[in-house]
């Protein structure tokens, strides 16, 4: 069988390469389709495979301005020849799905998100684009939204990452779909012992807008408690750093030595914006300290209210001091850590693996082994 893995670009290691990763695992064989590629920034097990490239690749400065040429992507996907494949699985969150597969080649898509800058949270990424951009976008976005929505019709089957992603696939595909949680490798984090923890806390991801390390930092310089930030890039860093206090630490891009340690000995990890799935509050419970979550998005799935954390309302940094103010009072940086490790298992990569193989056996595709 051969197997035609499409995935949106290859410029980094995030959660959307680690699901790519594992569909590595299960198709030892497949070819990877992409928009592009940079090497240097991939793992040696993606490096390792087949990857094409699409025409987007060919535009100038391609690695570094990839997002720019996001009105080019539908027309570069179709004109991807998958001729001879046996089955196609696409990685959606940038535009991947919109592959035109053989009439006889189940096509099946694991959602991460529908296109967050085209859909609900465009305007969140028009107020941080440039003055042209912020001019193109209506545009643009309204023609890729009609080309999103017709290129749905191309899957046999989706997989959404959570119950908000489910969600708005089907309010803007209007399509249903199974949900899979992504793998995350909870191994790979550990407790530690109580006198080995630290009085910070611990924001951890890329700093984008919509991830909300501004709230995190307005909180706790208005508390003056310590919170440590790991994460890039150094430009929204340095923005951030600027309206600090004392009590914030940005540690930048620490390898991931420093953020498991961070991990394992932070009080909690805070987690102030809405996310699609978030691994990250997983890799907190693998590591045995609980988290702290805007109640919206992924983490409905994954953060149980006062048993592996504590979910608020309030999107405000009022919202957030409040929440932190009731974790101390009620005692929840001392949870069983043991209690979140078990929780946190039911993330890895078996139940993926599984919830993968029961949607293509669904769809006629038997898995041998």
């Amino acid at each position: 069988m051969r197997v035609a893995l499409v995935h949106y670009w290859l410029v980094g290691m995030r959660g959307g390469e680690k699901v790519l990763e594992a569909l590595c695992r299960m198709f030892p064989d497949a070819d990877i389709f992409t928009h592009v590629h940079d090497p240097a920034r991939i793992s040696p097990l993606l490096n390792g495979r087949v990857i094409r490239t699409t025409g987007i690749s060919r535009l100038p400065f391609a690695r570094r301005l990839y997002r720019n040429y996001l009105p080019f992507m539908p027309a570069a996907l179709e004109g991807v020849d998958l001729t001879g494949y046996d089955l196609v699985i696409s990685s959606e969150a940038g535009p991947a799905k919109g592959v035109i597969p053989p009439p006889d080649a189940p096509h099946l898509c694991y959602c991460h998100s529908p296109m967050r800058y085209i859909w609900d949270q465009r305007h969140l990424y028009r107020e941080e684009a440039s003055f042209p951009a912020r001019l193109a976008m209506p545009m643009l976005a309204h023609r890729l939204r009609q080309w999103d929505v017709t290129s749905a019709a191309r899957v046999d089957r989706f997989l959404a990452n959570s119950r908000h992603v489910a969600a708005r696939i089907e309010k803007y595909w209007r399509r249903g779909s199974d949900i899979v949680h992504p793998p995350v490798a909870v191994d790979d984090f550990a407790p530690v012992a109580a006198e080995e923890r630290g009085d910070f806390y611990l924001w951890a991801g890329e700093l984008a807008p919509y991830k909300r390390p501004d709230i995190a930092v307005e909180a706790f310089t208005r508390m003056q408690k310590k919170l440590v930030i790991i994460g890039g890039p150094d430009g929204a860093r340095g923005a951030l750093a600027r309206k600090a206090g004392p009590t914030v630490e940005f540690l930048g891009k620490a390898p991931f030595e420093t953020l498991k340690d961070r991990l394992a000995r932070c009080r909690a990890l805070v987690f102030p914006g809405e996310e699609d799935f978030g691994i990250v509050p997983v890799e907190a419970m693998a590591s045995g300290r609980p988290v702290i979550a805007y109640g919206r998005g992924g983490v409905l799935d994954t953060v149980r209210d006062r048993e592996t954390g504590l979910l608020y309302d309030d999107p405000s940094v009022e919202g957030l001091i409040g929440a932190i103010e009731t974790f101390e009072r009620e005692g929840l940086d001392s949870l069983d850590p043991a209690v979140l490790q078990s929780h946190a298992r039911q993330f890895d990569e078996t139940h993926f693996r599984q919830g993968v193989a029961g949607a293509l056996a669904d769809l006629g595709v038997e898995l041998s082994g």
